[in-house]
């Protein structure tokens, strides 16, 4: 999957990954889906995201979790 919405840069909120170059860190992005789960209101609190800004969001933070299944340990 790719991320094109997603920006790494150094010189904006200390190289956190940001929507578009703006900055508004992903993290951001992913406490507001939290506190505004009326995806109206969110955008309406943050009129400069756009819906894939958000889902793109969404999967670059459910994509950086680790998914590792651990083997249970015999007693």
């Amino acid at each position: 999957m790719t991320f094109d919405r997603i920006t790494l840069d150094p010189s904006i909120m200390n190289g956190q990954p940001t929507i578009r170059g703006m900055r508004l860190t992903v993290r951001r992005v992913i406490e507001a889906v939290a506190l505004y789960p009326d995806r109206a209101e969110l955008l309406k609190e943050y009129p400069e995201l756009e819906e894939e800004d958000i889902r793109q969001a969404l999967a670059f933070a459910a994509s950086n979790l680790d998914d590792e299944t651990l083997p249970l340990l015999a007693a």
